[in-house]
């Protein structure tokens, strides 16, 4: 009986002591197996961060306009382009000759400044945090800064180079730019070079609208704050139209809004209202009489002008150039803004006016141009770093999808910020 139990626990020992080992093994290839697993994450994590910090691609941009230099300046500053060349078909004098004057609003200036644009370097005028400059002025600084990055990447401005099937032929296969931004303008061709659809949506603003530009060449070119003035009727009772009657109308929508902008040489003005059915805008939508609008921006100017600059007499006011009535406001926004051509690995991104256009001058579409390029950065380092073509899709898409939302947030308070307000 006694050896009979001695024999039992020794074989117990014996059980015992193999389920000990087989716990110990578990343990160790539990431990190897979670060493081994973190070692892999921990080398594929450092793998990728080497291969994104080393990620760099060449980039070509369509287009040496505000938003063009301004998207070559973001993909300079994303650290992520070992080459970019910047085309234009224009020639520098051509180019930086152009007297219109740019208003960039706070959001825009905010947005230069994160991208090292120094304003106190460049000729201009401060207005309630708006940064007035003529056009070319602010290129002429675009261009400097790009010459000084030249240091860090290889840089080349191409300008009186169009482009063309022609000159993408002439580029070897194996140096195409793996990132393209169009950014010629409203009326350039680069995207049917690319095979890009010129399909457009066309969306009213909720507006109606008037322009009016004139030229003084006893004037100088300098820099001017716009003026606006706001909730204002019109005399037309001499063409039968009471507005008074309608401003007592406490269901009457707000009148008019006024602005005032550009150099003293080149004066413009905007008109525009919200979209309503009163007496006075119906008669000056349907309006034959080409002299009323030009009266109507005359005495506005006269009344609203600053006080150094001269008034507008029948000399001046023989040369001005307006509306002949009031118009819908209306944005138009590319239904492709973004696209990918597969045989050559190259994403493409169309901003600026090239993108989206208003048949309404306000004087701020450069801002919105620049709307575009604030999703510009990710969208090249998503490009340099992807690993994959579903990794460039996924970025197109981003950026279509922030294309649209500029469009659309204009749609509903752009004209608020840049002429209601």
């Amino acid at each position: 009986m006694d050896g009979l139990q001695s024999q039992n626990a020794g074989v117990g020992g014996i059980a015992e002591d193999a389920e000990e080992k087989y716990r110990a093994l578990a343990y160790d290839t539990a431990l190897s197996t979670l060493v081994a697993v973190a070692l892999y994450v921990v080398i594929k994590v450092s793998l990728d961060g080497f291969r994104q910090w080393r990620a760099k691609i060449s980039v070509l941009v369509v287009g040496s306009g505000p938003v063009g230099l301004t998207a070559a300046l973001v993909a300079v500053r994303s650290g992520k382009v070992l080459k970019l060349t910047v085309l234009d078909e224009r020639y520098r004098t051509a180019l930086l000759s152009r007297p219109q004057q740019i208003a960039l609003d706070p959001r825009s200036v905010k947005f230069l400044l994160g991208l090292g644009v120094d304003f106190d370097n460049m000729e201009g005028c401060w207005h309630n945090d708006h940064f007035f400059t003529r056009i070319g002025v602010f290129q002429e600084y675009l261009l400097s800064i790009l010459e000084q990055k030249k240091q860090r990447v290889d840089v080349k401005v191409q300008l009186g180079t169009k482009f063309t099937e022609d000159y993408l032929r002439q580029i070897p296969h194996n140096n195409w730019p793996r990132v393209i931004v169009v950014a010629d303008g409203s009326c350039g061709d680069s995207c049917s070079v690319l095979g890009i659809s010129s399909d457009y949506t066309v969306e009213s603003c909720h507006a109606y609208g008037a322009n009016a530009t004139i030229e003084r060449l006893d004037q100088r070119q300098v820099p001017t704050p716009e003026i606006r003035a706001h909730s204002l009727y019109f005399d037309l009772s001499a063409y039968g139209v009471e507005a008074f009657r309608e401003h007592r109308n406490q269901t009457t929508k707000p009148g008019f809004h006024l602005k005032i902008y550009g150099t003293f040489r080149n004066r413009y003005m905007a008109l525009v209202c919200p979209a309503s059915d009163t007496k006075m805008v119906r008669f000056l939508r349907q309006t034959a009489h080409s002299s009323i609008m030009k009266n109507i921006f005359h005495q506005s100017f006269n009344a609203y002008k600053t006080d150094i600059e001269p008034r507008l007499n029948d000399v001046t006011l023989h040369h001005m150039q307006c509306s002949r009535r009031l118009f819908e406001i209306q944005l138009s926004h590319r239904r492709i803004s973004a696209a990918y051509i597969e045989g050559d690995n190259v994403a493409v991104t169309v901003e600026g006016e090239a993108a989206r256009v208003l048949n309404f001058d306000t004087g701020c579409g450069v801002n919105l141009g620049m709307r575009g390029l604030e999703s510009m950065g990710t969208f090249i380092y998503r490009t340099a770093t992807a690993v994959d073509q579903t990794d460039i899709l996924e970025a197109l898409s981003a950026k279509m999808l922030h294309s649209r939302q500029v469009a659309e947030t204009f749609k509903q308070t752009g004209l608020a910020e840049s002429m209601y307000e």
